[in-house]
């Protein structure tokens, strides 16, 4: 072999290595949206929304039934530079509980549940709430953000700015669509009641699902059933001008949106890398030759069955 060859080997082994540490997945992802962690974090299931400690040691992402009958976030580990399997979160698998998000400094997840605030009966709809770790690894009881934050409708996807500020999905009748973005800004009296972003976020069709910048200089997030739409829901981004007013979203390109929905965006503390969800089905390649009973089992059974999976691409700000 050349010695060419043998340093591009040696690269790459190093890249894989690099990529299985910092993630479940031995490869970076490039320009094109790839399954995350196949056979690992996707698996089939209907596996969806995603966020990884400041640390980098603790993913966290859901599980969901067909239908919203159930709802688990599930949890990887890292120990000593390598990745457990997925287990249960230690504060989920009770009731329907999704969408968990670190703060900045990775000591509290906010999440969105159906859980009771008092007894043992679900509630009619979903909260925001938040669990605290007590040391590292280990996490606390959950706390409700009470009514100033919480209403009887849905409150979903929360994402947390640096300063504490807390950004959702709500269904109000305040909002501009069914569904809108809202912020509920924090100070140290708390938080204040939630504002419907401007138009240039929300609009009279349904906004959901947001991603902030902790810095708050963007915002990625789904909307359905605007002109540019291209199936049952797509990604958008909005940016801060010099003055920190939110410009016009826009619509991201293809490969990143699809003819499915494509939705819960969260991008990585290095802004290296956009995780999403997306229900996309992956075809069976067409060789000329009849399809196997394998081939198609493994297919209807596995990551882009066309059920949730989450996909990773390289981010860029100026998509």
């Amino acid at each position: 072999m050349k010695t060419g060859s043998v340093l591009l080997l040696l690269l790459l082994v190093s890249f894989y290595r690099v990529a299985a540490q910092n993630y479940p997945d031995p490869r970076f992802p490039d320009d094109t949206p790839r399954i995350f962690a196949p056979g690992i974090l996707s698996d089939g299931l209907s596996n969806r929304d995603f966020t990884i400690s400041p640390s980098g040691d603790e993913i966290f992402f859901t599980i969901q039934q067909r239908g919203f009958l159930s709802s688990t976030i599930i949890r990887l580990v890292k120990v000593n530079g390598k990745w457990g399997k997925p287990e249960v979160a230690p504060f989920s698998g009770v009731y329907r509980d999704l969408e968990a998000t670190f703060t900045a400094d990775g000591k509290t997840i906010f999440f969105s549940s159906d859980r009771p605030i008092a007894g043992n009966t679900p509630k009619e709809d979903f909260d925001i709430w938040k669990v605290s770790q007590t040391s590292p690894g280990t996490w606390g009881t959950p706390v409700n953000l009470g009514r100033t934050v919480n209403s009887d409708k849905n409150e979903f996807y929360p994402s947390v700015a640096k300063n504490g500020n807390l950004y959702f999905t709500v269904e109000a009748a305040y909002g501009k669509g069914s569904e809108d973005i809202v912020l509920c800004k924090y100070s140290a009296a708390g938080y204040s009641a939630p504002v419907s972003l401007p138009e240039d976020i929300n609009t009279k069709f349904d906004e959901f699902n947001a991603f902030i910048d902790p810095d708050e200089q963007f915002i990625l997030f789904s909307s359905y059933g605007r002109s540019n739409d291209m199936g049952s829901g797509d990604l958008y981004l909005s940016r801060k001008d010099k003055q920190g007013n939110w410009l016009p979203s826009h619509h991201l390109p293809v490969p990143l949106n699809s003819g499915s929905l494509d939705y819960c965006p969260y991008v990585t503390r290095d802004k290296k890398y956009l995780f999403f969800t997306s229900n996309r089905p992956l075809k069976l390649p067409h060789s000329g030759s009849q399809v196997t009973y394998n081939e198609l089992t493994k297919l209807l059974s596995g990551p882009g069955n066309g059920l949730d999976d989450i996909y990773w691409v390289k981010f860029n700000l100026d998509w």
